[in-house]
């Protein structure tokens, strides 16, 4: 699937919509504009990847809705040559915005197929991310500490672990709460044992599970 004119057009309609929605770091939309999303969608929902909706990626998880995305991000703050942590990389597009942020990505994976598909598409696609495949749930100290981490699943705590790998004056963005719903929450590093947290509306994300899938 190449990235053709109507595929740029469609995107810059998405760009624009998201926008009107309330979206309004230029970076953000500068990405959104930017990354191919139907190159991460499934081959039947192809002629939809660029309408603000969640999809199927299969092994129960999804594609986030763009906004969800863009509300993430946006709420990340990201500079370039940040170092980015990912609980989460499902189809990769998350990731792939970031990248085009001019992060340094590291991205964690638990279902062993969606890591290796979203490793050879992202590699495919000239992005320049560090794949793991583990729990995410313990992060990736051996490169921590992070200036960003980023949950892309609904936890029902906010994981020590994860904090621990924060610098101090990071920022945690994170989906809390049951699988009815999750408040979305900004969580600032102040001191070593000292937080900020605020919350920011009400999503609905696919559950964090302890563990890596066999």
């Amino acid at each position: 699937m190449k990235d053709d004119y109507r595929y740029k057009g469609l995107r810059k309609k998405l760009r624009d919509e998201l926008e009107r929605k309330g979206i309004s770091d230029p970076k953000v939309l500068k990405a959104i504009n930017e990354v191919p999303r139907h190159r991460f969608m499934d081959s039947s929902f192809v002629k939809f990847s660029y309408s603000d909706q969640a999809f199927p990626i299969g092994n129960q998880q999804t594609i986030s809705q763009p906004y969800t995305v863009a509300f993430q991000t946006q709420l990340l703050e990201v500079m370039p040559l940040q170092k980015v942590l990912e609980i989460g990389t499902g189809s990769g597009y998350q990731a792939a915005v970031l990248a085009q942020m001019g992060a340094k990505v590291f991205t964690i994976e638990r279902h062993r197929e969606l890591f290796l598909y979203a490793r050879t598409l992202l590699t495919d696609l000239g992005y320049r991310i560090d794949f793991f495949y583990g729990d995410g749930y313990k992060g990736v100290s051996s490169y921590a500490p992070y200036d960003r981490i980023l949950i892309t699943a609904g936890a029902p705590e906010v994981p020590q672990d994860l904090l621990n790998q924060l610098k101090v004056g990071g920022v945690m963005v994170i989906p809390v709460g049951g699988t009815g719903g999750q408040k979305m929450l900004k969580i600032i590093k102040k001191a070593e044992h000292e937080y900020e947290q605020s919350e920011h509306g009400s999503f609905i994300f696919v559950p964090m599970i302890k563990g890596k899938e066999r």
